[in-house]
């Protein structure tokens, strides 16, 4: 295809998009009929406008010398399909119904492009090519962005769950507990020790309890991300204990050779927090039932 050529299509294509706008979006909504509209997810008057503004920035972008969805002359189409792309991923759609925005549109494009060349069959094949990688490139487009969204959702809930799942508990006045459940990785003692200091300098602890009786293995991995926590709260001045120490777990960390004889651990998070008392000062006597 010569220059004159591609550039006489693609003023074409700006022609198409301009020309019977109204009859365009009233086939491309046609097309979006069943499950792809989501009349339960987007009112019907917001879709129209979202395809009367796409085609009006298409109209803009194809105007210039150029098809090709990477260029500059595409920048506000490539904002607005982001900007539906992150919109239908909050609320609720699939993906495939927010690629069906653009391809939906093949359709009415074409009978466009079919009415106008009736006569020239080869302007109007070259003006479809153009069209159809135009609108594949968008269609793509919209699915990247759609699961970026997708997965920043996911991972800022990963990041509020493992928040929720770290409490740190105050037993008593100077001395705090945290209860860890799960497997322990890094992201994960990040956040713990995070929390934990938070806590410690909020509270003025001088104790912290760490149980890890709801941790299912303890491996070389997991004592070393235990001994980071332990370390950072005793450079805040807090004293720790690890509590929760099963037979199977002191076996484990004899046998991998892992050194935590510095750190005073107990069974149960009941005798950690009677150590605690005591490294306070603090002692309770029972009274004996009156005669």
């Amino acid at each position: 295809m010569s220059e004159i050529q591609s550039n006489r299509n693609h003023k074409n294509l700006a022609g198409v998009f301009g020309r019977d706008s109204d009859k365009i979006v009233t086939e491309w909504l046609n097309e979006m009929s069943g499950s792809t509209r989501r009349g339960d997810l987007i009112r019907e008057s917001d879709l129209r406008a979202e395809c009367s503004r796409f085609l009006q920035l298409m109209k803009q972008a194809t105007e210039s010398d150029s098809v090709n969805f990477q260029s500059p002359a595409f920048d506000a189409v490539r904002d607005m399909l982001s900007e539906i792309s992150r919109s239908r991923s909050q609320k609720g759609f699939k993906p495939s119904e927010t690629a069906t925005f653009v391809f939906s549109l093949k359709r009415p494009l074409f009978n466009a492009i079919q009415s106008q060349h009736r006569g020239d069959a080869d302007a109007m094949a070259a003006e479809i090519w153009s069209l159809n990688e135009l609108l594949d490139a968008m269609g793509l487009y919209t699915m990247e962005i759609f699961l970026k969204t997708r997965e920043e959702v996911v991972r800022r809930q990963q990041e509020e769950l493992l928040e929720l799942s770290t409490p740190v508990v105050k037993l008593w006045d100077g001395i705090l507990a945290l209860p860890i459940i799960g497997t322990l990785d890094s992201a994960r003692t990040q956040i713990v020790m995070e929390s934990l200091l938070q806590a410690i300098v909020q509270t003025n602890s001088r104790v912290a309890i760490i149980d890890i009786t709801g941790v299912p293995t303890v491996d070389t991995v997991v004592a070393q991300h235990l001994l980071k926590t332990v370390t950072a709260a005793r450079l805040m001045g807090a004293d720790c204990i690890i509590s929760g120490v099963r037979p199977q777990i002191a076996q484990t960390i004899v046998h991998l050779g892992i050194n935590l004889l510095d750190v005073t651990t107990k069974s149960t998070l009941a005798s950690a927090f009677s150590v605690a008392l005591q490294r306070l000062g603090i002692s309770f006597v029972r009274e004996t039932a009156k005669g």
